[in-house]
């Protein structure tokens, strides 16, 4: 079993992030080590800046978070000193909420500020696409120039993508590690279904993502991937690989939200 050592935590605050899942990895690794990694659901990027690949292929639908991640990658320092100049503060807040702006590393900037200081991290926008998510009273320092900076160094031997899940098969060859994290259609604990962000991930997708996977296994590659403890999932990624069950503590909180263990499902075909 290997062991992690140098663990870089993540810059963002990501709703379904997976660092709780990091204890966990020494045993899903595969034994002989992989080759090129991928992860097309990035979000906040815990078990890349964990595992720290030789080379990647990174990619999700969210195209701003992508600039972000490419942002910081080539321009650490002009991000970090743009950043240093932003406050945590209500009015300021919803000021740079409504702000637009023109270059590639403000744009940088104002994503990480509010994701850091709005409402539990949380990504959401309205049907005019703009940013909705409320300030989030967070007594936490949100500027960290020593991980951003050791994010960039990390990001070096990444290629970015930006769209669907299916373009990682554009790389995916044998001996690589895919890492598969997608939105939930299913609630945990066979609880029912649920709706994230402003688009569904349905069904169909999580079908057509088992699909994705027997291409990835025909091609003699790896995948890990976590899903909700759901009697559906199950039955739809069933392949005869390893399937685990881990608990985690219910992160979300909300005046509705349901604290307290939460079961989800880890697929592999490393073991």
């Amino acid at each position: 079993m290997q062991e992690l050592t140098d663990i870089v935590k993540p810059f963002l605050r990501w709703a379904g992030g997976k660092s709780w899942l990091l204890k966990h990895l020494p045993e899903l690794i595969p034994s002989k080590g992989f080759g090129n990694y991928h992860e097309p659901f990035l979000g906040g990027g815990s078990i890349f800046l964990a595992l720290n690949p030789k080379y990647s292929y990174l990619s999700d639908l969210n195209t701003e978070l992508i600039d972000t991640y490419e942002t910081l990658r080539d321009y650490p320092k002009l991000v970090i000193s743009c950043l240093a100049d932003y406050k945590n503060e209500e009015r300021y807040y919803y000021q740079m909420r409504e702000f637009q702006p023109t270059n590639p590393i403000e744009n940088a900037a104002r994503f990480i500020y509010l994701n850091q200081t709005s409402f539990n991290g949380i990504y959401r926008v309205n049907l005019k696409g703009k940013y909705n998510v409320p300030f989030g009273y967070r007594t936490k320092n949100f500027f960290e120039p020593e991980k951003l900076t050791k994010v960039s160094e990390r990001l070096q031997n990444v290629e970015f993508g930006r769209g669907d899940f299916s373009i990682i098969l554009d790389n995916v060859q044998e001996n690589d590690l895919v890492f598969l994290d997608p939105p939930y259609t299913v609630s945990h604990n066979n609880n029912g279904f649920i709706k994230y962000n402003h688009k569904l991930f349905s069904l169909d997708d999580q079908i057509r993502l088992s699909r994705i996977i027997d291409e990835i296994r025909s091609r003699g590659a790896y995948y890990i991937l976590t899903n909700a403890a759901h009697d559906r999932i199950k039955e739809i990624f069933e392949k005869g690989d390893s399937r685990f069950t881990k608990s985690r503590a219910s992160l979300i909180g909300g005046a509705s939200a349901q604290r307290g263990p939460t079961k989800e499902y880890v697929f592999t075909n490393t073991i």
